[in-house]
């Protein structure tokens, strides 16, 4: 048999033998889009990571509870959104359930968290008021002590202006 001959029955037998094992090998889907609801559960679930997050870079840094308790009512308020949708899209997006579920025991514990946060911010000492004028002018404040009435010239409660009984 001569090489044009064999090749000439190999190129006609490929597509006849391809043809069964065709079908496990197609290609692959193009991708498609994501539905609406999933690109905005998405979007809902980054804002509420990206607000975790910043919690834990606050808590890394310690910063004050003040500061603690707004991060941390953002982030509840980012949650509950989150659970909002999902449980008014359940069944559009196809949300399992259970995982709704998990999200809003997750999101008590959140609540719980936030208000002890929110209280330890409430009863922090308060900074002192800052100084008087006549503190910073180191004038003495006026009291009974340091008031002399009756003997002056300019003594008009008690006498006469001119210092005269």
């Amino acid at each position: 048999m001569s090489l044009r001959r064999a090749v000439l029955i190999a190129a006609c037998a490929f597509p006849v033998a391809l043809g069964p094992a065709a079908g496990q090998f197609q290609p692959a889907p193009a991708q498609q889009e994501m539905p609406p609801c999933i690109k905005e559960f998405v979007a809902l679930r980054t804002d509420a990571q990206k607000k975790a997050q910043a919690i834990q870079a606050a808590s890394e840094k310690k910063v004050p509870p003040t500061e603690a308790c707004k991060l941390f009512n953002s982030f509840s308020a980012a949650e509950d959104k989150l659970i909002k949708f999902a449980q008014e899209n359940t069944v559009w997006c196809g949300i399992p359930p259970n995982v709704v579920e998990d999200m809003k025991k997750s999101h008590v514990r959140t609540v719980g968290i936030r208000t002890q946060v929110c209280q330890a911010a409430a009863a922090a000492p308060r900074r002192p008021p800052g100084p008087s004028l006549s503190d910073a002018l180191s004038a003495p404040i006026p009291n009974s002590g340091n008031i002399k009435t009756g003997r002056g010239t300019f003594d008009t409660l008690t006498g006469t202006p001119l210092g005269g009984r």
